[in-house]
């Protein structure tokens, strides 16, 4: 089940723009699971992009699919619960989420031993509220895209 009903602000989803922009750090031979379903879009952008993707309306806390990395917009309001979900399940992900994550303790606490790499893009990352008429938002703050065992050639790449 996806988020929609919980917290209206967590309903933003990621432009195909911004999805475009990281497709070449994103191995073509692995299968991608994108948990959070909101609108269901992000299958279709994925799969445009030539990627094989798992993207379901299933509760990400109780469902895990036979999948190799996580790539997804988490709902922001539940991101420490989905990142301790992700560490315990010590597969490659890029998350998109708040820049301000790297000065969370729990993040430093997650990650202090694991190592997690940045992309960090010039434009900030624009999010379409499901039920918005608005084509993209930019929120006040910027977002990244947050990396673990994605295996990258620098630990900040700047796209």
């Amino acid at each position: 089940m996806s988020f929609i009903n919980d917290k209206s602000s967590d309903n933003y989803v990621t432009n195909k723009f911004d999805w475009e922009r990281i497709k070449d750090y994103i191995p073509k031979d692995k299968v991608i699971w994108s948990p959070f379903y909101c609108d269901g879009k992000q299958k279709e952008y994925f799969k445009e992009m030539g990627f094989d993707i798992i993207h379901e309306d299933k509760d990400f806390f109780s469902y895990t699919p036979n999948y190799d990395l996580v790539i997804d917009n988490p709902p922001f309001s539940k991101k420490q619960e989905i990142l301790q979900k992700l560490c315990d399940l010590d597969k490659p992900f890029i998350l998109v989420c708040p820049s301000m994550l790297l000065s969370y303790k729990y993040f430093q606490d997650l990650f202090k031993e694991k190592g997690i790499q940045i992309i960090i893009p010039y434009k900030r990352i624009n999010f379409k509220h499901i039920t918005s008429q608005k084509s993209s938002y930019s929120p006040p703050f910027a977002s990244f895209y947050f990396c673990y065992k994605m295996n990258l050639e620098k630990d900040i790449l700047f796209i």
